[in-house]
Formats: C-alpha cells, sequence, structure tokens
C-alpha cells in the first residue's frame, strides 16, 4: 500500500487515493463523449493504484501522472486522457509562471532599488515606495502572463533573448 508521494518540490508527502481518482473524473467530464461510469471510474482508479505498488521507492506526482495517462490510454479514453494531459501543461505553465513571479516579487519587496535594475526600470515609478511596488507587482505579473498565454512563443523568446524590445509589454494586450 503506498503511504507517501513525493512532490514536485522535493516534499515527502502523504499519499491520497482520491486525488487520483478526482482527477481522472475531471478530465472525464471535459469529453461528453467518453462518459465513464462510477464503476468504470473505479477500476480504472485501481488499476492506477496497482499499478502504482509496483513501482519501486516512493512514487513521484511525475510518475503517478505517467501511469494515469497509460491506464487511461489502455482503457480506450484516448480523449479524456488527452484533456488529463492538456490539463498538466497548463498546470506546468502556471507553476512555471508563479516560480518566476515569486522571484520578481522577492526582490521587489525585499531589495532596494540601488540593487535592482527592475526597480529602477521606469523614471516616472518609485519602486521603493508602497504605492511604486504595487504597480511593479501589476506590470510584472501581466508582462508573465503575456509572455506564457499572449504572445507567440517565438516573439516572446526573441524579447527574452534581446533580439527584438516590447516597450510597454505590460501594456500588451490593452
Amino acid at each position: 500500500m503506498i503511504r507517501y508521494i513525493v512532490k514536485r518540490s522535493g516534499d515527502k508527502v502523504s499519499f491520497d487515493a482520491r486525488k487520483i481518482k478526482s482527477a481522472i473524473f475531471k478530465a472525464n467530464t471535459r469529453i461528453a463523449a467518453e462518459r465513464m461510469s462510477d464503476a468504470d471510474l473505479n477500476e480504472l482508479t485501481e488499476e492506477v493504484l496497482t499499478a502504482l505498488e509496483k513501482l519501486p521507492g516512493t512514487p513521484t506526482a511525475q510518475e503517478i501522472q505517467n501511469v494515469v495517462e497509460e491506464k487511461l490510454l489502455a482503457a480506450d479514453y484516448a480523449k479524456t486522457a488527452n484533456a488529463y494531459i492538456n490539463y498538466r501543461t497548463e498546470h506546468e505553465h502556471l507553476r512555471e509562471m508563479d516560480d518566476e513571479l515569486v522571484k520578481i516579487f522577492e526582490n521587489l519587496t525585499f531589495r532596494p532599488s540601488e540593487e535592482d535594475d527592475l526597480k529602477r526600470e521606469n523614471a516616472n515609478i518609485n519602486a521603493d515606495t508602497a504605492m511604486g511596488t504595487m504597480l511593479k507587482y501589476g506590470s510584472e505579473s501581466a508582462k508573465a502572463f503575456y509572455d506564457k498565454y499572449v504572445i507567440p512563443p517565438e516573439i516572446a523568446e526573441a524579447h527574452a533573448s534581446g533580439a527584438i524590445h516590447i516597450h510597454d509589454k505590460d501594456f500588451y494586450a490593452l
């Protein structure tokens, strides 16, 4: 019986099989043409658990998700598997954006402007003041969102590498 899993952060946490069942259910509800019965959902969840128990050591979040995908495909739920994969990809992007924003917010919050170019990039905003810091939080959040979800990837990469400059990127969609 699985007692723990290793999260992406490296933290070891208690295992909860209900989360697997819930993730499969949520993916399946997005696909009207592949509705699972409660019995099918329970059986598929049990298949996932059986496969996980055969893995050596403590399973990781990634391993669990891979097994879920494998079992969905094997049970002929390809569209549900695709919805599950898309959900995983979407959350991976959110985690990446969160990590980037946390670093930016830490710098904005805890470093004086003399140590951080980001706080000095706009001569009209004093980012050492409370209001200036709040404006920068919003500005940097908007830029990260546009990079991940609005700006075509090749253009976002060109901007990040310095090949082009998007002026006022925080107003890109406006």
